[in-house]
């Protein structure tokens, strides 16, 4: 899906109006429902100040909104493709079914991806087995990574911050 159907999904998901997600990310009152049917449209793109507070106002993850395109097949087949370059992501067949695989072998990226994945199975065979409801299911995916125990990530600074301190100590950095 592509973001203006992502925000739209989203909204419809929380129960909320055009009128009242607009206003919430601050557009004024008269023209909030008709500014953020645009974005719903496609007609605009959010930039990315927007986008974050759409996040946040839908309680999602900035990536649960900003996902690439893959509203079309051939969109998502592009993707999956990329995936298989990156990641080594392969397509075979078993008991009658297409499945898709991660090449570990094909490097870290690889090996991390497979731990996303595992960490997703685990949370759908709690989905499975009631041990989690749809709710709890659907945040954890909403909000990934945020709520995956799972896994200990390294948060990497921002590029803008990499080049603010760069910037900040480039006169410290001449003696070294």
């Amino acid at each position: 899906m592509a973001i203006e159907e992502r925000i739209h999904f989203f909204r419809i998901l929380r129960g909320m109006t055009q009128k009242y997600l607009g206003t919430v990310v601050g557009f004024p009152e008269r023209s909030a429902d008709v500014r953020l049917a645009q974005y719903e449209t496609g007609t605009r793109k959010p930039k990315a100040e927007l986008t974050a507070a759409l996040a946040q106002a839908l309680d999602v993850s900035l990536h649960a909104l900003d996902v690439p395109d893959i509203d079309s097949y051939i969109g998502l087949m592009h993707t999956l493709f990329t995936l298989e370059d990156i990641y080594g992501l392969t397509v075979s067949e078993a008991d009658g079914e297409v499945c898709l695989k991660v090449n570990k072998d094909k490097g870290k990226e690889a090996c991390e991806l497979l731990k996303m994945l595992y960490a997703w199975k685990e949370q759908a065979d709690l989905l499975s087995s009631e041990k989690i409801s749809r709710e709890e299911y659907n945040n954890w995916r909403y909000h990934y990574l945020k709520f995956d125990t799972t896994q200990i990530w390294a948060k990497v600074p921002s590029q803008e911050l990499s080049d603010a301190l760069l910037e900040a100590f480039k006169d410290n950095l001449k003696d070294i």
